[in-house]
C-alpha cells in the first residue's frame, strides 16, 4: 500500500538527496527558490549567488553549453583553509618549525589557476612542485618569493636541471629531488658549470602503501624514489665528493587520494625514520615534504571508501604534526619545516562542469495497449493476461513467468511465427510489467536478490551535451565519482531513475555510477524535462580533469568562464575562455581546415558541372562548410 499525506516536496529534501552538505564542504547549497547556489567564501557568502543565475548571464554573453566555471574565490579559500589547519596543529602541538605547501602543477596546469595560486600563494610562501620542463617554465616564471620552495620531481634530462640551476642562480628557492642515483653526477656537474651549490631533495620508496585507486604510488614496487640500499649509496657517494651538506630535504609519496587516516599515519612515521637517519648520518636535511595524498570527499560519506576520507582537514595536518614531533623528539633531531604537494584538495572544489539534457530515452515506455490484436500468438496472450494478477506475495513468480514470455516471443520472431508490431507489443507489455513490478518493490520489507537490479536496467537515459573523455576522463578510466545533480527544479520530486550518456557515438560514454553516502548508486534520480532546458552540474572537478581529457570524436575543449564573486554577492565574469572550434581540433590532428574547404569546394564545383547542383546551391554549401569549421564541437542551439 502506498504512503499517503506526504508532505510537499521541497529544496531541503533535494540537498538531502543529493547530499549537497556532505560533500561539498561549504562552498555549495540548495536555496529555498530549488536552485544550486555558490559560496566562495563560506560564512561570508551567506545567501551566495545561483548557478543557474550565473549560467543564464554566461549564456546571454554568447557561450553555450557545456560551460566549466571556475570560482577563484575557492581556490584561494582552500589555501587559507590548508594553511590555518597546519597553523592550528602546529601551535597545538608545540611544534618548532613551520609549514609550507607546494602546489603540483600536474593537478591542474591552467594558466589561470597557477597564476591565482602563485599570487595568493605569496601570502604563506606557497610555491610549486614540477614534474617536467615544462612545468618548471611555468614555476620559474611564476614564483617571485625566494622564500617558496620549487620543488623538482620526475626524470630530469640536462636541460631540466640546467633551468633548476639558474632557477637558483636567479634567488629562487629550487629543490632538486634525486629520484635515481644516475641524476647525481648530471646535477653536480651542471652546478659547477654555472656556479651554484644544489638544494638537493631524495625521494624515499617507502615500504607502506595507501589504499584506493592510486596505491601502486607507493610500497616496494612504486615507479619513483630510492630504497634503502639506494639511499645509502647516494649518502656515500655524496660523502666522498664533500657533497653532502646539499642534502636538505626528504620527500616521498604513498599515492592521490588517500582515504584512510592510519595510512597517512604509518608512512609518515617511517617516513621519519628515514630522516633522522640520514640527520645522524652527516646531512643537514632541515625538510620533510609529505607528498599528496590529502583525499577529497566526493561522496560525502567520510569514510575510507576511495572516493571519500574518513578524517578532517585539521586531523590531517594535526596526525603529520604529532607523527613528526614524536619521532624528532624521541631522536634529538630539530623539528624539521612540513612540505606538503596538495594538489587535489586545492583545485578540486573550485570548477563545476554544467551541461543541458538533449533528449530522454525511456526503455519502460508506459502507454495504453489499446485493442489487443485477437489473432496474436498465444505466448503473447499469456503475457498480456499476466499484468492483471500482480501482488506483492507473487512479485517473483511473476517476474520469472515475464522473462520467460517475453524470451520465448523473440524466439518465435527470429523465426518469423510473429512479426514485428507483436513484438514491439510484448516489450511494451513487458516493460510495463518490470514498471510495476519496481514499484510494488518500494513497499516490501525484503526484496530478492534478483530483483534488486531491477531500477536499474529500467534507467532511463538522458544524453547531456558533453564528452565524458573530454571533461570527465578520470570517470571513464579509473571510475572515479564525481557528486551530480540538477542545479534547479530542487523544490520538485524528481521521479525518474537515470543514467547519462554524453554525446560521443561511444558505449563508454556514459556515467552510470554515482555518489552516496552508503554504496555506489547505479541510478540518480531527475525530473522529467518539460519545455525548458534542463542543466546537470558535476562537481569537484577542479584536479586533473582537465588536462587529462581527450579528443574522443574530436569534441575539444568546453567554454570556460572565471568568475569573481564579492563579500556582497556580486558577481564579475572575470575570464572567458571560448572552447575549441570544429577547426581548431582538426588542425590538432594534423587537417589543414583551409585545404579541407578548397577540397569540398572542388567536389561542389564538379557537381555543378555535372548538373547535380545550381551555382547558387554550391555557395549554400560552402557556407553551411565554413560555418560548421568556425561553430563549437558540442552541441549549439
Amino acid at each position: 500500500m502506498h504512503r499517503k499525506n506526504l508532505k510537499p516536496w521541497n529544496y531541503k529534501d533535494s540537498a538531502e538527496l543529493y547530499g549537497i552538505h556532505d560533500w561539498s564542504a561549504g562552498y555549495f547549497s540548495v536555496s529555498e527558490k530549488g536552485e544550486v547556489h555558490v559560496h566562495p567564501r563560506p560564512g561570508v557568502n551567506k545567501e551566495g549567488v545561483s548557478l543557474y543565475k550565473i549560467m543564464e548571464g554566461v549564456k546571454e554573453r554568447g557561450l553555450g553549453m557545456p560551460l566549466l566555471l571556475r570560482f577563484t574565490e575557492i581556490l584561494t579559500s582552500q589555501i587559507a583553509r590548508l594553511h590555518k589547519s597546519f597553523r592550528q596543529a602546529i601551535k597545538e602541538n608545540g611544534y618548532q618549525a613551520h609549514y609550507q605547501g607546494v602546489y603540483p602543477v600536474k593537478v591542474n596546469q591552467q594558466q589561470q589557476v597557477i597564476e591565482e595560486i602563485a599570487r595568493e600563494g605569496q601570502k604563506y610562501k606557497h610555491g610549486l612542485e614540477v614534474g617536467s620542463k615544462a612545468e618548471l617554465i611555468i614555476a620559474l616564471a611564476h614564483i617571485d618569493d625566494p622564500e617558496s620552495f620549487i620543488i623538482c620531481n620526475g626524470y630530469k634530462d640536462e636541460e631540466f636541471i640546467e633551468l633548476a640551476c639558474y632557477g637558483q642562480k636567479m634567488g629562487l628557492k629550487v629543490i632538486i629531488v634525486v629520484e635515481m642515483l644516475s641524476e647525481i653526477e648530471l646535477i653536480f656537474k651542471n652546478a659547477e658549470r654555472l656556479g651554484v651549490t644544489p638544494n638537493l631533495g631524495v625521494r624515499v620508496k617507502l615500504s607502506s602503501r595507501a589504499g584506493g585507486l592510486w596505491q601502486d604510488s607507493g610500497g616496494d614496487r612504486s615507479f619513483f624514489g630510492l630504497t634503502a640500499s639506494e639511499i645509502i649509496e647516494m649518502v656515500d657517494t655524496l660523502k666522498a665528493h664533500g657533497k653532502l651538506d646539499c642534502l636538505q630535504m626528504l620527500h616521498y609519496h604513498i599515492g592521490s587520494q588517500v582515504p584512510n587516516i592510519r595510512n597517512i599515519r604509518t608512512a609518515i612515521d617511517e617516513a621519519m625514520r628515514f630522516y633522522v637517519n640520514l640527520v645522524k648520518e652527516g646531512a643537514p636535511m632541515g625538510i620533510l615534504d609529505v607528498g599528496g595524498g590529502l583525499a577529497v570527499d566526493y561522496d560525502g560519506s567520510h569514510t575510507n571508501f576511495e572516493s571519500s576520507r574518513n578524517y578532517s582537514l585539521l586531523e590531517y595536518c594535526s596526525d603529520i604534526v604529532e607523527v613528526v614531533k614524536s619521532v624528532a623528539e624521541e631522536s634529538e633531531v630539530a623539528h624539521p619545516i612540513l612540505v606538503s604537494e596538495s594538489g587535489r584538495a586545492t583545485v578540486a572544489h573550485h570548477e563545476v562542469l554544467l551541461f543541458n539534457i538533449l533528449d530522454v530515452c525511456r526503455l519502460a515506455t508506459v502507454r495504453e495497449v489499446g485493442e489487443f490484436p485477437a489473432d496474436s500468438h498465444f505466448m503473447l496472450q499469456n503475457l498480456y493476461e499476466l499484468q492483471k494478477t500482480l501482488s506483492s506475495k507473487n512479485i517473483q513468480e511473476w517476474f520469472h513467468d515475464a522473462t520467460y514470455y517475453l524470451e520465448e516471443i523473440r524466439t518465435l520472431f527470429r523465426h518469423g511465427v510473429i512479426p514485428l508490431r507483436h513484438r514491439a507489443l510484448a516489450e511494451e507489455i513487458f516493460w510495463g510489467i518490470m514498471e510495476k513490478i519496481s514499484a510494488e518493490m518500494r513497499e516490501m520489507k525484503f526484496v530478492p536478490d534478483e530483483l534488486k537490479n531491477i531500477d536499474s536496467v529500467l534507467a532511463d537515459t538522458y544524453y547531456g551535451n558533453f564528452s565524458v573523455f573530454q571533461s570527465l576522463p578520470d570517470s571513464w578510466a579509473i571510475g572515479q565519482l564525481f557528486p551530480i545533480m540538477p542545479v534547479h527544479r530542487l523544490n520538485e520530486k524528481p521521479t525518474r531513475n537515470a543514467v547519462i550518456s554524453d554525446v560521443t557515438c561511444d558505449s563508454d560514454g556514459k556515467i552510470d555510477k554515482f555518489t552516496d553516502l552508503h554504496d555506489i548508486k547505479r541510478t540518480i534520480l531527475l525530473h522529467v524535462p518539460n519545455k525548458e532546458e534542463y542543466y546537470l552540474g558535476v562537481f569537484l572537478v577542479g584536479a586533473y580533469q582537465e588536462t587529462l581529457g581527450d579528443l574522443h570524436n574530436l569534441l575539444g575543449d568546453t567554454n570556460v568562464v572565471a568568475v569573481s564573486i564579492s563579500e556582497e554577492d556580486e558577481v564579475v565574469f572575470s575570464r572567458e575562455i571560448q572552447g575549441d572550434s570544429v577547426a581548431d581540433v582538426l588542425s590538432y590532428v594534423e587537417y589543414e581546415p583551409r585545404l579541407l574547404s578548397n577540397q569540398v569546394r572542388e567536389k561542389a564545383e564538379k557537381a555543378v558541372q555535372a548538373g547535380r547542383i545550381t551555382p547558387g546551391e554550391r555557395r549554400q554549401i560552402m557556407d553551411a562548410f565554413d560555418a560548421g569549421l568556425r561553430g563549437y564541437t558540442y552541441f549549439e542551439q
